[in-house]
């Protein structure tokens, strides 16, 4: 069988979302933003790929958790779920989402992401994000921030660590 590229269309009406993905420098900003969203109450779990010596622009950092919970940081993209697949609110996936949740291997019940550019496969379920504290190795410095942890900088071991696989760099 030929390789199928993969196309992006509009999708009208965008999904709901019920994740937030930040990559790169948008990272820290997203992690920042969802610690004050914990802070305040919203029930998130999370899944980041922010390894000892990843390159910052390959770390991801996603969020999982109701509508409202959600937290937004420029750069960052709201996830919505088609077939399995979380996918860009206003973008679908051609072929079809299940087709490519497939093709991508996803472990039923896994967490399986797929955006222009970058897709993500979990090995292990999302954490659930029980204290605001538990973002600061992906925060990045937060001097001057209010809230900000002591120096934000990533750790080994990284508790966040949710074992994202980036299968397109």
């Amino acid at each position: 069988m030929p390789p199928v590229a993969l196309r992006w269309e509009r999708r009208e009406p965008p999904l709901p979302p019920v994740a937030v993905l930040a990559v790169g420098d948008a990272v820290p900003r997203l992690a920042r933003a969802a610690r004050e969203r914990v802070r305040a109450g919203a029930r998130l779990a999370v899944l980041a790929d922010d390894g000892p010596g990843l390159p910052a622009a390959d770390r991801a950092l996603l969020l999982l958790g109701a509508e409202p919970d959600l937290p937004w940081a420029d750069g960052a993209r709201y996830l919505g779920q088609d077939a399995g697949l979380l996918t860009p609110t206003a973008a679908r996936p051609a072929p079809a989402a299940a087709l490519w949740r497939r093709a991508l291997g996803a472990a039923e019940g896994g967490i399986c992401v797929l955006v222009p550019g970058r897709v993500l496969v979990a090995d292990r379920p999302p954490v659930p994000l029980d204290s605001p504290e538990a973002l600061d190795p992906v925060a990045g410095p937060t001097a001057g921030v209010p809230g900000g942890g002591a120096d934000g900088g990533p750790v080994d071991g990284d508790p966040v660590d949710g074992g994202l696989a980036d299968g397109a760099r």
